[in-house]
């Protein structure tokens, strides 16, 4: 029963790409991926999607083949069915709290151009991720003790600021204030947290 019960435990993904000697992910003294949890790399190397100490990912992370880093603060938790593509650079500080179904992405993450759309997918169905391909990149970073409620999205270039907390279902599209909340699509700031709350 004991085997059985640290077999539920184990990301029989991530040990299938290892064996296959596929690039995966850096997991620091005790992080841990959710036997749920997935990770892309198309960059190929390990040390592009780093995992903190003591961070806990249940959702799905991914880079893309032409760029892509993320990296991850310690103490930070990934919720379950969340997903962070990156095809420049995504950074959690410390203690960041990602709940579940959040979306974050730090490009278009498809060309504008319908051609050039139809063209990246072709490439994608074929052959895998392009190995040069430019999605407007902007990085995103999410300070230390940000909280991203359910449901959420973060797109490409915005900065949440320490503290910061993005209400269930929003849209951010601009930088979020330092321990402030914002909701709504697009998310407006809704108030600032007094010197109790932080």
């Amino acid at each position: 029963m004991r085997l059985i019960s640290k077999i539920r435990r184990i990301n029989v993904d991530l040990v299938l790409q290892r064996l296959a000697g596929r690039a995966t992910c850096e997991l620091h003294s005790g992080a841990t991926l959710h036997p749920r949890a997935r990770i892309r790399n198309a960059r190929g190397d390990s040390g592009k999607i780093v995992i903190g100490p003591n961070s806990q990912v249940l959702g799905d992370l991914s880079t893309f083949a032409h760029g892509g880093e993320i990296r991850i603060g310690e103490w930070c938790y990934i919720g379950e069915a969340s997903r962070i593509w990156s095809a420049a650079l995504i950074e959690l500080g410390d203690r960041v709290l990602v709940s579940h179904s959040v979306n974050i992405f730090d490009s278009l993450t498809h060309p504008l151009h319908a051609a050039a759309r139809h063209a990246q997918v072709k490439q994608i169905f074929e052959h895998g991720h392009p190995q040069t391909l430019v999605l407007d990149e902007n990085p995103v970073k999410i300070r230390d003790d940000a909280w991203i409620g359910a449901g959420a999205m973060i797109l490409r270039g915005v900065t949440v600021g320490e503290g910061g907390i993005v209400a269930a279902g929003a849209v951010v599209t601009r930088d979020v204030p330092a321990y402030s909340i914002v909701a709504g699509n697009p998310a407006v700031l809704v108030r600032e947290l007094s010197a109790d709350e932080r």
